[in-house]
């Protein structure tokens, strides 16, 4: 299995903002940490991005591809996930930048 995501791993906006990781994956592991699932909810904190004079952060990161299935109903996020980084108004505003997985696999 490719390199997973966890709520371990480190994911930053485009910008450096800060991701935090949670998940509702209580069932696959990896490295001692629960795997993110394609449908988690992803925060954004610290994002110091601005359109003109307009303070526009990043918020939320919304995973659209890349994920395995670790069996026939639980998408597993990968490294080749990828995450689009949104404002709160909905923008796009590139995509997360994953920095590490874990490579350790333990299903529950």
């Amino acid at each position: 299995m490719p390199d997973l995501l966890t709520i371990q791993s480190t994911v930053q906006c485009p910008h450096g903002g800060t991701v935090l990781l949670t998940t509702t994956n209580m069932r696959v592991a990896a490295g001692g940490a629960f795997a993110l699932v394609q449908s988690d909810p992803s925060t954004v904190v610290g994002c110091p991005f601005t359109v003109g004079a307009k303070y526009s952060p990043c918020v939320l990161v919304q995973w659209t591809a890349g994920a395995v299935r670790a069996s026939a109903v639980i998408p597993i996020l990968t490294m080749s996930s990828i995450g689009i980084c949104h404002s709160p108004e909905g923008a796009l505003q590139g995509v997360a930048i994953i920095a590490n997985t874990q490579t350790e696999v333990a299903a529950q």
